[in-house]
């Protein structure tokens, strides 16, 4: 059994976590492995789920006649891009400490199993559960928007073209949307001098001339276009204080910690508790049996996100890595007359039950 000390650095990765969930194996003591078990227990991690919105901004080529023809001066005057975190969530996750591994051995007979998650880290002892689930990643949207900032051109004629002036263009083109305003008015109340011959040739003018508006409109107006992007980081905290997890670049959005061309979201860490030995009635630390089945007692921390002075999540965290390692008797999982189980934390290797197996 090893039982060199995990050293831990404050450390971001960027990383694409898989979806599906993890499985579970139930490993029991036999000849093939000289009556042994080998386990790891986890490191506290964090995973920040991100969700941020990517806004996209074209002004109209007549944004500065918005006011004399349409009556507005809430006009987009200039193309541009941001990006804006909308929402964090904060999930502990287990990372297995693969340089430390634990033996748990056990003499010929012996009715015990563990389960352990596929990376190799303990999940219960004489019990079987299921490994936690990755949690699920909102489906990113795509820019999308109506009209395009040039689509009023469809709908324009010969003399609009010809003009050099913009003024002159857009007269024309308030003209023109009149018209259509006009004549969608005409429809909706039947006074048109042509009228559908039914309601689906009816909706079919109505939409035609409803998407000649919204171009037009957007000449004077501009568009703007949004999506939302989710993205997620994995944290595993170490020293305490303050590091940059990421980036936000208006143009490129999600970027690397070292990209400046961004502005850093900082992760936070203070540590709130450190584990302590258990006591025993007369309140001296126990000590850790032989052969023990050794699992964490976490400790605490407070682990905060902020981008710009903003708090954008914060949380009390159980985390291993500010804790200290305990053992229980291995005896009580072989005792054929009172044989226990126990179940543990996946994200902090904590014991969070021990009873006797009843069936």
């Amino acid at each position: 059994m090893k039982t060199a000390n995990v050293l831990l650095a404050a450390t971001a990765l960027c990383l694409a976590i898989p979806a599906t969930a993890q499985q579970t194996r139930t490993l029991t003591a036999d000849k093939h492995n000289e009556y042994g078990l080998v386990y790891t227990l986890p490191v506290t991690a964090v995973r920040f789920d991100v969700t941020a919105r990517h806004t996209v901004s074209h002004a109209g080529p007549y944004f500065q006649y918005a006011k004399k023809y349409i009556g507005t001066d809430k006009v987009v005057k200039e193309d541009s891009e941001h990006w804006e975190i909308l929402s964090v969530k904060a999930t502990p996750v287990g990372i297995p400490d693969t340089e430390n591994e634990y033996l748990m051995q056990l003499k010929p007979g012996a009715l015990t199993s563990i389960c352990v998650a596929d990376d190799g880290m303990l999940l219960a002892i004489n019990r079987d559960v299921d490994a936690p689930a990755a949690p699920e990643m909102p489906e990113d949207t795509r820019l999308k928007s109506e009209v395009g900032p040039r689509d009023y051109l469809q709908f324009v004629n010969e003399d609009f073209l010809a003009s050099q002036s913009s003024a002159k263009q857009a007269q024309m083109l308030s003209e023109s949307l009149m018209e259509v305003r006009d004549a969608k008015i005409s429809l909706t109340r039947g006074t048109a001098e042509t009228m559908p011959t039914d309601g689906r040739q009816l909706e079919l003018m109505l939409n035609s001339l409803s998407q000649q508006e919204a171009s037009m409109t957007a000449a004077f107006l501009g568009t703007v276009e949004s999506q939302t992007v989710t993205r997620s980081f994995v944290f595993t905290p170490g020293e305490p204080g303050r590091s940059v997890l990421f980036r936000m670049s208006d143009f490129a959005g999600f970027v690397a910690a070292d990209d400046y061309s961004g502005e850093p979201v900082y992760v936070n860490v203070k540590v709130t508790r450190r584990g302590e030995m258990p006591v025993d009635d007369k309140g001296d630390e126990k000590k850790v049996p032989r052969d023990a089945v050794i699992y964490n007692i976490p400790g605490a921390a407070t682990v905060s996100l902020s981008h710009s002075g903003k708090t954008l999540w914060s949380g009390d965290l159980e985390c291993s890595q500010y804790g200290i390692q305990f053992g229980l008797q291995p005896t009580l999982f072989s005792d054929r007359k009172a044989r226990s189980y126990a179940v543990f934390d996946p994200a902090t290797g904590a014991l969070v039950k021990i009873a006797e197996v009843t069936e």
